[in-house]
């Protein structure tokens, strides 16, 4: 008779294999010995990790939220919530800090100042040191139509391209096979770099965003400095219950006037994105510009002709 195999195997050597590999490809050149570091672990996957794998680089750590807790992920906590992150961060005086997400795939960071680093910086200065090493073909970095326009403008004063996707990993990830790219993500620090992982891997992110700020001499709050400055952004969620309308706001002559008057308006110096949401009865409007005024005025302007088209 045939024994019955147990559903669970307890496999610990699978977990010193991926720390190692997330160590090797920086060790024994990288070392983050004199670096304090703050790791928010969201309650979740990175919880029993987060510690050890910044500790063995040589950093200081301090951590937030470190214990796996299925009934608290992510609440109020972790890359989606970064108050109490950035309050961390100012309080020991570290040098950085990483949030996490709950299945640790997306990570932002804050520097010594708490102010968030999120995934258009991080694109930047890896596809910097990629590129340094001729390991960015055609510099081109792959994003999503929320990259920020600082970002874009930013890579292309450099020489680079930024290639934009609709919002979401998976078309990140198929543009990226399809242009044979190396460096792709999102705003929200869901990052690909297929040189070091197949998918997305905040722990990984954070470790080679550290290393970066590390080698480079200066401070996270240095490098961004020097970087690149956002372009002020407004999201705002107008709801349109009526599916078909919500779907079909592209045939409204009137939506369409109002969207191409804001962009002959802002010109180079700002872009709008129009878009009905899959998951809720709402339209996304995103504007983003120069001018914290031309992006109010546009997002307020563009709101109610939206509201208008909905009410029929």
């Amino acid at each position: 008779m045939t024994a019955l195999l147990s559903p669970l195997q307890h496999r610990p050597e699978l977990i010193e294999a991926y720390v190692d590999s997330l160590h090797a490809p920086l060790l024994p050149q990288v070392s983050l010995s004199g670096m304090r570091v703050v790791l928010d672990l969201a309650w979740g996957a990175a919880a029993q990790l987060g510690e050890r794998v910044f500790r063995q680089m040589g950093a200081e750590v301090i951590c937030l939220h470190d214990r796996p807790d299925g009934d608290r992920i992510n609440v109020h906590c972790g890359s989606t919530h970064l108050a109490s992150l950035q309050a961390a961060v100012q309080e020991h005086h570290a040098d950085l800090g990483f949030a996490f997400d709950g299945d640790a795939d997306r990570v932002m960071a804050v520097d010594a100042q708490g102010r968030v680093v999120d995934g258009d910086y991080i694109l930047y200065f890896w596809g910097q040191t990629l590129r340094q090493h001729d390991r960015l073909p055609g510099q081109v970095i792959v994003s999503t139509v929320m990259a920020n326009l600082g970002f874009e403008r930013a890579w292309q004063a450099q020489g680079g391209t930024l290639i934009r996707t609709a919002v979401g990993d998976q078309y990140v990830h198929a543009e990226m096979v399809e242009r044979g790219a190396m460096l792709g993500g999102e705003q929200s620090g869901h990052i690909l770099c297929p040189h070091y992982s197949v998918s997305g891997d905040g722990m990984l992110t954070a470790l080679h965003l550290a290393a970066i700020v590390q080698q480079s001499g200066v401070s996270l709050t240095e490098l961004v400095d020097q970087s690149f400055q956002t372009y002020p952004q407004l999201l705002r969620n107008v709801r349109v219950e009526d599916r078909d309308r919500r779907l079909n706001w592209k045939q409204s002559h009137r939506l369409q006037h109002a969207i191409t008057q804001a962009e002959a308006d802002m010109g180079d110096r700002g872009r709008v994105l129009v878009r009905a949401s899959g998951t809720e009865p709402v339209i996304r409007i995103m504007v983003e510009a120069k001018s914290a005024d031309l992006v109010r005025y546009w997002t307020e302007t563009l709101a109610e002709a939206v509201q208008q088209y909905a009410k029929g």
